[in-house]
């Protein structure tokens, strides 16, 4: 393996479905200091992505239940805002996002006192774009005036997070999923934000990569969904995320550490990784390829492995999406697949 484009360095995208942070992070731990950043595994409550945020809109009385639907992460009633209320006056949080971020932190730093966690390793945070959050829950009408309130609040989460969090332990990854629904036209998304969604939406996310200060990473998930192990649409091929990640680098104010790109089950070919020829990230940003699969372990990640590398050099490795879907028996196995990868990629 030594001969191949990738490196011995992994990335986690988020969930981990443990009992625990602790447990979590101590299972991350083993992949040693390949791993550049640590998440605590979004355990309890937050396995399942955003779903859990259904219940800071059901606590809220500007909101109120419509009709029932099935959104791609919860079974749950669409909301909208509630009679009589003006839209400029919706307010919403907290929403629990920085309360986890600095609980588990502190179970970072014991575990990295302990030696568990290389000294090295950042503290990684997870969270959604407003539009991941706004598209599962919300009427279609009411999408364009929740998200503001919505970004609001999540601004208010990261302050938080920043001012616990010392900015050199610590790594914010925006996870991007339904903007790839708009950009790909799959059903009423591509409605969203009309004709010039491509160009809304990387200078959103990049938006959103700047208000994180420059003493702390930032890196961004891209993802085609992950409910049932389906993506909501498959990708053709890297292209759109190609586009996204280029847009992301060129509009940003400040560094981009790290971007992750899904590579389904079925796609060794060399024709899916051949846009990635064209991918413009510069030498500070890395690349993480998921193309790791539980169901057909190595042989499957090195024939992956062997077509990116016809077209990008000097990638990382991981899992398509995070791991928050899976049962909690495959997670130690799934770990031991990264493992294996980095041993022989040494040899």
């Amino acid at each position: 393996m030594g001969s191949t484009a990738y490196v011995p360095r992994v990335h986690l995208v988020g969930s981990i479905p443990l009992e625990n942070s602790d447990a979590a992070l101590r299972t991350a731990a083993t992949l040693g200091s390949s791993l550049a950043r640590i998440p605590d595994g979004e355990t309890g409550d937050r396995s399942n992505w955003i779903a859990w945020q259904h219940s800071v809109f059901t606590r809220n009385a500007q909101f109120s239940t419509t009709r029932s639907h099935r959104a791609q992460y919860s079974a749950r009633n669409f909301l909208t805002i509630a009679p009589g209320v003006a839209p400029d006056d919706v307010t919403i949080g907290p929403l629990g996002y920085a309360k986890a971020a600095v609980d588990s932190y502190r179970v970072f730093l014991r575990l990295r006192s302990e030696g568990v966690i290389p000294d090295d390793t950042r503290f990684q945070v997870s969270l959604p774009t407003p539009v991941g959050v706004v598209i599962n829950f919300f009427e279609p009408a009411a999408r364009p005036l929740v998200e503001g309130p919505y970004q609001t609040a999540l601004g208010a989460e990261l302050d938080i997070i920043l001012a616990a969090i010392p900015g050199p332990d610590l790594a914010i990854q925006w996870d991007v999923v339904w903007e790839f629904a708009m950009i790909e036209g799959w059903s009423w998304e591509a409605e969203w934000w009309g004709e010039d969604a491509f160009t809304d939406i990387v200078e959103t996310l990049a938006d959103l990569g700047n208000a994180v200060p420059p003493d702390v990473e930032l890196g961004f998930h891209l993802c085609y969904g992950d409910a049932n192990h389906k993506h909501f649409v498959e990708p053709t091929d890297t292209r759109s995320m190609r586009d996204v990640a280029n847009g992301i680098r060129q509009t940003l104010r400040r560094r981009l550490d790290w971007v992750h790109m899904p590579v389904p089950r079925g796609r060794d070919d060399i024709d899916y990784f051949a846009p990635l020829s064209e991918l413009d990230l510069g030498d500070d940003t890395e690349l993480y390829l998921g193309l790791i699969h539980l169901t057909d372990g190595i042989p499957g990640a090195n024939r992956r492995i062997a077509s990116a590398g016809s077209a990008v050099t000097g990638f990382g490795v991981a899992t398509e999406c995070g791991f928050g879907r899976r049962p909690p028996r495959s997670i130690r196995q799934l770990i031991g697949i990264h493992r294996d990868l980095l041993t022989a990629a040494h040899h």
